[in-house]
């Protein structure tokens, strides 16, 4: 119950942020959509740790402003090997064991490898990633990095 709460609680905020209005009207129809979007997701049974992980809580915030600096920084990599004369790539394929334990966190991990400019997840299994990088040292860098550990501390482990 309080996952569907918290549902409804976001969906009604997300509405009013997206309407950016905030006439009777069109708060009172936004209550009505977040409800109705609430009792279908709940009909449909998605309301659960995977559909709504409201167990990542604050970790998740702090995360996610780490990973927009870090897709910065690789940007900014990337945008210098590109424009080097003498374009230095050197493509490496990579396996390493991600130390997440949870759907949620293997997700929230190869996702976000794949965010990060030159590096790209081809596999995710619990047991394994297989990434590409665009320099060897890009690959290599996702192998038992702060993105890792970050993610595990996301999804409650460390």
């Amino acid at each position: 119950m309080i996952r569907s709460f918290s549902l409804f609680v976001f969906l009604y905020l997300f509405w009013l942020l997206l309407s950016g209005f905030f006439t009777p009207f069109l708060m009172v129809s936004g209550v009505g959509c977040a409800l109705v979007v609430t009792w279908f997701a709940r009909r449909m049974n998605v309301v659960d740790d995977e559909g709504h992980p409201i167990q990542l809580g604050p970790h998740a915030l702090y995360y996610w402003a780490w990973l927009f600096k870090e897709i910065i920084k690789s940007a900014w990599d990337v945008s210098k090997i590109i424009l080097h004369p003498k374009l230095p790539i050197s493509p490496t394929l990579i396996r390493f064991k991600p130390s997440q334990r949870t759907d949620v966190g293997l997700v929230l991990h190869a996702n976000s490898i794949t965010l990060t400019p030159g590096t790209i997840t081809i596999e995710a299994h619990a047991q394994e990633f297989l990434v590409h990088g665009l320099t060897r040292a890009s690959a290599q860098a996702v192998v038992g990095s702060e993105m890792d550990r970050r993610v595990s501390a996301c999804e409650g482990k460390a």
